[in-house]
């Protein structure tokens, strides 16, 4: 933090918008209504908690900040606010569901200890969605508030560079936004791969993009995957009582203790998690009743299988944005992995 603070300390420059017309078009009006406008010392791209972090302690030390951050919606449309991934679809949401599942389990053990609680105790998943939704809500907001206490300026666009020094991007109403400064800071994180390769994937698959913001109940749930993401995500389904499989390819946790995951891996068994292990997906189609059918081949004897579910959960390896200051792509996205 301290080496930041020196750097900051030193910056030079200041963000200006650019004047340099071009003829006709959005861009050129864009540019000259913008010219004088804008004038910070730091942009941050990606509004997640790195990036806040960075913009609100370069604020404190008199800089003139400003975020900018956009949410690019997933492939089944789900979206939301400022904070990146923690408090939107990771950490926050996540934690929160844990301890539904864990009240769960406590509500099964109180008979023991006394409590006439009778069983089976049904969970709903609309109550708990809406509640955790919004809080999380609360927190955008909050971070929201935050920026303008600090007189950091936020931007709700998906910026794009035009050069090293340059970004743009549009705004709701449709107008392109401009701006130019010496120092750009990217923060953007990245995002849940889906396996398109496979048939189906993307049509009916969801990721961790969307579990925390269904409106309903997943239902029988098959998880792919078997990094933290698909074993946490697996864990709080079983622990609120959805039947829910991990289909792994190979090992568990991949690069963590093997000992340790092997551990992790029969405590959720031993707690109702299924396990289809060295299976891969090859298909995924929708029935006329609406479940998924889902079509994997055992990587061993290579013999074809297949099972229904109501909710197909992709958690395989995430995809880091791509953005680089020398290239023009997309930038701004409120991007991943917990």
């Amino acid at each position: 933090m301290a080496a930041m603070a020196v750097a900051l300390r030193g910056l030079g420059g200041r963000f200006r918008w650019r004047t340099q017309a071009v003829a006709g078009g959005v861009r050129g009006a864009a540019r000259g209504a913008a010219a004088g406008q804008r004038d910070y010392d730091l942009l941050v791209v990606g509004g997640g908690s790195g990036g806040l972090a960075c913009a609100k302690e370069a604020a404190q030390l008199g800089r003139k900040v400003a975020v900018v951050d956009y949410v690019e919606p997933s492939p089944q449309g789900t979206r939301w606010g400022l904070g990146g991934t923690c408090v939107n679809v990771g950490c926050i949401p996540k934690k929160l569901m844990h301890q539904a599942a864990l009240l769960g389990g406590l509500i099964q053990d109180a008979p023991n200890y006394g409590w006439e609680v009778a069983q089976p105790v049904p969970h709903d998943w609309r109550k708990m969605a809406e509640a955790v939704q919004n809080h999380v809500k609360s927190l955008n907001w909050g971070h929201r508030v935050q920026l303008q206490d600090r007189k950091v300026k936020y931007f709700n666009i998906k910026a794009s560079f035009v050069d090293e020094h340059t970004v743009c991007g549009v705004a709701k109403g449709g107008k392109e936004i401009l701006l130019s400064a010496d120092h750009i800071i990217i923060a953007t994180g990245g995002r849940p791969r889906y396996p398109t390769h496979i048939e189906g994937a993307l049509e009916y698959g969801i990721t961790s993009d969307d579990i925390f913001w269904l409106k309903e109940s997943p239902g029988k749930t098959l998880v792919v995957g078997a990094s933290y993401v698909a074993l946490e995500c697996a864990g709080f389904l079983t622990g609120i009582g959805l039947d829910t499989t991990i289909m792994m390819r190979s090992i568990p946790l991949r690069g963590f203790d093997q000992q340790m995951s092997s551990m992790v891996i029969e405590h959720m068994a031993s707690h109702g998690t299924r396990f289809l292990r060295g299976c891969a997906p090859s298909r995924v189609r929708r029935l006329p009743d609406g479940q998924l059918q889902v079509t994997w081949e055992d990587c061993t004897t290579g013999k074809e299988d297949t099972g229904t579910f109501d909710t197909v959960l992709w958690a395989i390896a995430p995809c880091i944005s791509a953005c680089l200051p020398t290239t023009v792509g997309h930038a701004g996205k409120n991007q991943r992995r917990d």
